[in-house]
């Protein structure tokens, strides 16, 4: 499964994780994390084109195809 959502551009980001008794000094014992968004793997169906297509999305992505149309969305993105 892809890392990235195909409509927002949504990908993995690292920060650092600094516990709260070490955040006054100067190095930072904790390491680094990687953050990943939440994606979920979507069939999507396009009634203006009569087509279904299966998409890597994040959540925001899903909403956003809820609230203004497959169509619009998947065209603003730039896969249709």
């Amino acid at each position: 499964m892809a890392k990235k959502c195909e409509v927002t551009g949504k990908s993995s980001v690292v920060g650092g994780g600094y516990s709260n008794r070490i955040r006054a000094t100067q190095f930072n014992p904790v390491g680094k994390r990687v953050r990943k968004p939440n994606l979920q793997t979507k069939k999507i169906y396009v009634p203006e084109l009569n087509k279904t297509f299966k998409l890597t999305l994040s959540t925001k992505a899903i909403r956003m195809i809820n609230k203004n149309g497959a169509y619009n969305t998947l065209k603003k993105a730039g896969i249709i």
